[in-house]
């Protein structure tokens, strides 16, 4: 390895400092792990940049269903829009960096999408906090401010990885060329899901040590077909539906037309998604001083039922209630939730509206759920 770069101290000395290898992979790691800014996050993203939160080192992966086949990536993180962020480290002199781990790490992500629940992702979190003495919500409040939500972070995460929104980032002391060019093209084709590179060269000289970082992928190319990071998180109508139509089809447009047509009927009130990525709109009841959210519609083209909210207002904080809602959905072909649903936020395709009949099958049920609040 070649390269140096120069400090210049207080006293006026200029010290050397030379390019030198990674002892070990795992070094590198812990690095990552105790130094999470080494990710680069205002190179990612200079007008916000990303702060990221450790969820897990070696966070498991299930490949496969009944999760007899395990893998892990290296490091899990979240930044502070809930995306999933999966690292992957290797050094340069490891001969994998230049085909199997692009492989691996698609495989991971994939996976990780399908099988990793929620309730998993907080406790691994809860337990790297434990193992490191910290505090979990302390660092909640590092990432997103003292005024933060954090179950709507934690549903956001959830979200992002229903819609496939993940980073995925390959980390070592250098990149090589063929890496290179695998993330640039993968990162220019890929949408929501991102594919980065982070070189992160060691100085070292007169007992001192600099790691320096630098993010590669982010063509031009690349950064024209990603969605556009907004300077305001709110979304509404005309922003809603252009990036519908970009990220989906004619269906959905005109599905998510017809279900907010049938909220305007029926006097609700229309709460416009804050996601930075990912539009979204959400009708509101409001009834006896209380706002019942029945339902979100997302630009990654689902509709998002709102049991886990429903469970706090009567008279659906019966759980037979919720159930009775369940099963009125499930009769509705192309819809079969589970019975832990009612706990949840399950969702299913625009797609279902499609067909007429199921539509309105699905709207008539939201018409029962009004007039069930009203009665109670």
């Amino acid at each position: 390895m070649s390269g140096d770069i120069f400090l210049l101290q207080d006293d006026g000395e200029l010290v050397e400092l030379n390019e030198a290898a990674y002892e070990t992979e795992a070094l590198l790691q812990r690095f990552l792990a105790q130094y999470p800014d080494l990710l680069a996050g205002k190179q990612m993203n200079p007008e916000a940049p990303r702060k990221w939160l450790l969820i897990s080192r070696e966070m498991a992966v299930p490949l496969g269903e009944n999760d007899s086949v395990w893998a892990s990536v290296d490091h899990l993180f979240l930044d502070q829009d809930a995306v999933p962020t999966l690292v992957e480290v290797k050094r340069s002199s490891d001969t994998r960096i230049r085909r199997e781990v692009i492989g691996q790490m698609i495989d991971y992500a994939a996976n990780a999408v399908v099988y990793w629940p929620i309730e998993k992702i907080i406790a691994r979190f809860e337990a790297t906090c434990q193992e490191r003495n910290i505090d979990p919500a302390d660092q909640l409040i590092q990432l997103l401010g003292s005024d933060h939500d954090a179950e709507k972070f934690w549903q956001s995460v959830k979200t992002n990885l229903q819609a496939g929104r993940v980073r995925m980032v390959f980390v070592a002391d250098e990149i090589p060329v063929p890496l290179r060019r695998a993330v640039e093209f993968l990162n220019e084709q890929m949408d929501p899901a991102e594919v980065l590179a982070v070189e992160i060269k060691q100085y070292v000289g007169r007992g001192l040590k600099t790691p320096v970082p630098r993010v590669i992928g982010q063509t031009s190319e690349a950064q024209k077909r990603k969605t556009v990071q907004r300077t305001s998180n709110k979304w509404d109508e005309p922003a809603f539906f252009e990036d519908l139509a970009r990220r989906q089809g004619l269906g959905e447009v005109v599905a998510a037309k017809k279900i907010l047509t049938w909220a305007r009927d029926r006097g609700l009130r229309i709460w416009w998604g804050e996601g930075a990525r990912t539009g979204s709109f959400v009708p509101v009841f409001d009834h006896n001083g209380q706002g019942y959210q029945l339902f979100a519609v997302a630009t990654y083209g689902r509709m998002e039922v709102y049991f886990q909210w429903y469970q706090y207002k009567p008279p659906f904080d019966a759980e037979a209630k919720r159930r009775e809602l369940l099963d009125k959905l499930n009769a509705i072909k192309g819809i079969n939730f589970p019975p832990d649903a009612i706990t949840r936020r399950p969702s299913f395709p625009l797609k279902l509206f499609e067909n007429e009949q199921q539509g309105n099958q699905i709207l008539a049920v939201f018409d029962w759920f009004i007039e069930e609040v009203r009665r109670g």
